[in-house]
């Protein structure tokens, strides 16, 4: 048995993660995407799955590449979340990203660097 194996998931702070370090999706992050959803033009939505480290999470991505991620519970509230949002989503493992995230990330650095 491993390391972790006996303590089990109730152990970790957050309660019962199904396996993961990572803690779960709360209304916040709803809220979050939401706002950011009604604030910019174009948003798709990309879901990534539950991982060892991390919960299921979705990633949004508007017109101009500006890019946000949330935990979400899961990956059927992604894409109920998407539907009542008015927004297409993707399986981020299918579909990868598209190349206007990865500029307006290589955009933020440089303007940083500034």
């Amino acid at each position: 048995m491993g390391l972790f194996g006996r303590r089990g998931s109730k152990g970790r702070a957050g309660g019962d993660r199904r396996g993961t370090l990572d803690r779960a999706s709360v209304r916040e992050d709803l809220g979050h995407l939401e706002q950011f959803v009604a604030s910019r033009r174009g948003v798709e939505g990309y879901v990534e799955p539950r991982t060892a480290v991390t919960e299921t999470t979705i990633l949004l991505v508007a017109a101009d590449g500006e890019w946000t991620r949330r935990r979400i519970d899961g990956p059927d509230v992604a894409r109920k979340l998407s539907r009542d949002l008015g927004i297409p989503v993707y399986d981020a493992q299918v579909t990868g990203y598209p190349q206007r995230m990865r500029d307006w990330s290589a955009r933020q650095k440089t303007n940083r660097l500034d």
